[in-house]
């Protein structure tokens, strides 16, 4: 009871700290924006970096490196080799926008079943509704409904390359159906559709310190490495959210009845920084007048094809930040500092049954200010277990906000388990 007492009391200062502390970084939200150094990166189908299970959304979106779930297909799929479970199946909804609409919502069903030698299948379904739109004319009369929709589909391959090792690979196919080919007077649209890939790694060392037992993760994932996707025919392409993320995790055992997990999360975005432009009728170095605005000043082209874009995203960050002395000044590396999201959640168990999670995500003002702390429950019982989540946000509004999410998961060796014994 006392090791309950004290992890609850931890959590509620865990709160309050984080709450008041980023709040304090509110002025300088708001001076940055100001100062219009906003340069936010967008990518096509964001949705597929939504957290759609339960558990990591409870605590920041960290699940990279945590202990395996069956929700691992998002974060890591590489973790499906250490599960101790032969076969298992989840079920996930997530509510969007629930304080304007009641009819956009992201649903998740995964699942993996081991194949021997220490290999794993597994595959997910990933299907985003964004509710009913009205088509109309330039007079406002009604020309066509439609259903947009975006979905993705995978299936990954893990495996054990050595004692605490693991590797995965997923291959994933993409379908974002937003218009249904409605056209209106511009160019004929269609569903943009597209084909990635994941490769992942864990590192899992099960240990003992001071006397009780510890889990030790490290995980590394590359998600959506692949083809840019468009809506219409001979328009640019937009790149896929390819993201890399990296994250540690420390699993210790406190007695016979208590556990608790720690976890960090880095992720960064793998696509081109948009770059700063000439505007028209500014003089380049070169001394010409610039009549189109479409020539760089700071950073890279960002019309380049995907491996490339993986590979330059690490250095094109123009510097959204100058010296008001000396304009060419820039910050290119504070900018590339700031891609990088970070977010670190806890985990405490009861009796292996009753779960307690919070967290934070942090995203820099001027990628994006998405800054939130997180929240939520989970119950295990025999045969399946179900997770919540709440998010919190800290400085602006966010899709989830005041959203209760859940997920569903279900063990199949439970139901073995509870099988009656034959009898001769």
């Amino acid at each position: 009871m006392r090791s309950f007492i004290s992890i609850f009391l931890m959590f509620t200062i865990f709160s309050c700290l984080s709450y008041i502390g980023f709040s304090q970084t509110e002025m300088t939200t708001q001076e940055l924006n100001g100062r219009g150094d906003v340069n936010t990166i967008t990518t096509a189908v964001p949705f597929l970096t939504i957290a759609a299970d339960s558990r990591a959304g409870a605590m920041g979106d960290a699940g990279v490196s945590t202990t395996p779930d069956l929700n691992s297909q998002h974060h890591n799929p590489s973790k499906y080799a250490f599960m101790k479970n032969d076969f298992g199946i989840s079920v996930s909804y997530t509510p969007w926008l629930r304080q304007l609409v009641n009819d956009i919502n992201l649903a998740y069903l995964c699942g993996y079943k081991k194949i021997g030698g220490g290999q794993v299948i597994s595959s997910s379904l990933r299907y985003f509704s964004l509710g009913d739109i009205t088509f109309t004319d330039i007079n406002g009369s009604v020309v066509g409904q439609h259903k947009p929709n975006e979905f993705a589909l995978d299936i990954g391959y893990s495996r054990l390359l050595g004692k605490n090792l693991s590797g995965s690979i997923a291959l994933r196919y993409i379908n974002s159906n937003l218009t249904g080919g409605y056209s209106g007077t511009g160019s004929q649209t269609k569903a943009g559709q597209a084909f990635a890939s994941d490769v992942s790694f864990f590192y899992h060392k099960p240990m003992e310190v001071q006397k009780k037992k510890a889990e030790l993760g490290v995980g590394i994932n590359i998600s959506n490495i692949g083809s840019k996707l468009s809506y219409t025919e001979g328009a640019d392409k937009d790149f896929l959210p390819c993201m890399l993320r990296l994250g540690t995790s420390y699993k210790t055992e406190l007695d016979d009845y208590n556990s608790l997990l720690g976890v960090i999360e880095l992720s960064k975005l793998l696509v081109p920084s948009p770059p700063i432009y000439y505007s028209i009728g500014e003089v380049d170095a070169n001394g010409d007048t610039i009549k189109d605005g479409l020539k760089i000043k700071y950073g890279k082209d960002p019309n380049v094809a995907p491996p490339v874009g993986i590979f330059q995203s690490f250095w094109d960050a123009p510097g959204v930040e100058s010296d008001p002395l000396n304009p060419d000044d820039r910050s290119r590396g504070k900018e590339e500092w700031r891609e990088i999201n970070w977010s670190f959640g806890l985990e405490y168990w009861y009796a292996k049954q009753f779960a307690l999670r919070a967290g934070y995500f942090h995203e820099d003002a001027t990628k994006g200010n998405r800054k939130f702390f997180t929240v939520g429950l989970g119950l295990k019982l025999k045969v399946f277990a179900l997770d919540f989540s709440y998010l919190i946000p800290v400085h602006q509004k966010n899709p989830l906000e005041n959203t209760l999410r859940f997920t569903l998961t279900f063990d199949f060796e439970g139901i073995k388990g509870n099988e009656a014994p034959k009898t001769k």
